[in-house]
């Protein structure tokens, strides 16, 4: 079975950082794409980012040049690198997989993680 299992959320100021991972296990191997999603109260789960099995990236456009998304694929391990932290960044963060389309919306997740919780104060 497969299993995603965030962490290294947490609360943050404006204008810090933090790191995401996702532990994968199970069939996380075959999925062709990862990415990370947020939905903060009353809004609609959201894509953030995806990286591909060659390593081949997209951005929602609220965190191009903030966020970064990488993988280590030795480690079966999924990356969000969140610099420059505003208090609109305030949601439960998803770990998901997707497939080769690599289509950044929740329509299209074939597995989700439980979700951190990541708070950004002013």
């Amino acid at each position: 079975q497969v299993q995603l299992m965030e962490s290294g959320g947490g609360s943050v100021q404006s204008g810090g950082s933090l790191r995401l991972s996702c532990a994968a296990s199970g069939y996380t191997y075959s999925s062709d794409c990862m990415g990370w999603f947020r939905q903060a109260p009353g809004k609609e789960r959201e894509g953030v980012a995806a990286i591909t099995r060659a390593g081949s990236t997209s951005y929602a456009d609220s965190v191009k040049g903030r966020f970064t998304i990488s993988q280590d694929n030795a480690k079966n391990t999924l990356y969000l690198q969140m610099n420059s932290l505003k208090p609109e960044d305030t949601a439960m963060y998803y770990c998901a997989a997707l497939n080769v389309a690599c289509i950044l919306h929740h329509n299209f997740v074939r597995y989700w993680g439980q979700g951190t919780q990541v708070t950004v104060s002013s």
